[in-house]
């Protein structure tokens, strides 16, 4: 079980649970043409917005595989929501995750991504003691595979075909890191 005390703090960042207050912030993020260009949907309208907020709402805690925790990400500085990242329990016999992040463009290139992504990772692999936690995005968002690189997540050699709503075939590359890579680091 994962129980984080909020807000998680970074040195330049606080990780909280996204909240119906957050709705403004978040359409303005996943109506971005710019933000959704590598996801599988187009860009969102408010009641869509909405209605994705409340399922990313759904989960402060992670008592059981299957659920997944998303925060907002919030910037000390100035409070202002640029994004969300997510920590997924993945079902399973072993004990896997999966992270997802998403920033506003405006934000994006000033290390916060990378910031709230190793305190997932921290959460995922200390807090909830997970064995491999996995990240995955389309071949040609480079921005997110140079993350996941920085990171030190490893590229899983094989692309895997994955169906894009949009309507077609994309290549997904998919990252992983251990445990054992973690503490290493």
């Amino acid at each position: 079980m994962l129980q984080p005390t909020y807000p998680v703090q970074t040195p330049r960042l606080n990780l909280r649970p996204l909240a119906s207050t957050d709705l403004t912030a978040f359409h303005a993020m996943y109506s971005h043409p710019e933000v959704v260009r590598h996801l599988t949907w187009e860009p969102q309208g408010r009641i869509d917005t909405r209605e994705l907020l409340a399922r990313k709402t759904r989960h402060s805690t992670l008592a059981e595989p299957g659920q997944t925790l998303s925060l907002a990400i919030v910037l000390v500085e100035t409070g202002e929501v640029i994004g969300d990242v997510s920590l997924g329990w993945l079902r399973g016999e072993h004990d896997n995750g999966d992270v997802i992040i998403v920033l506003h463009p405006r934000h994006q290139g000033k290390g916060y991504g990378a910031e709230a992504c190793a305190e997932i990772l921290r959460l995922g692999f200390e807090g909830l003691r997970l064995h491999q936690i996995f990240g995955a995005c389309d071949a040609r968002d480079i921005a997110s595979a140079s993350l996941m690189e920085g990171l030190g997540m490893r590229h899983d050699p094989g692309l895997r075909e994955r169906e894009h709503l949009k309507p077609k075939w994309d290549r997904e590359l998919v990252y992983s890191m251990l445990a054992t890579e973690w503490r290493r680091r």
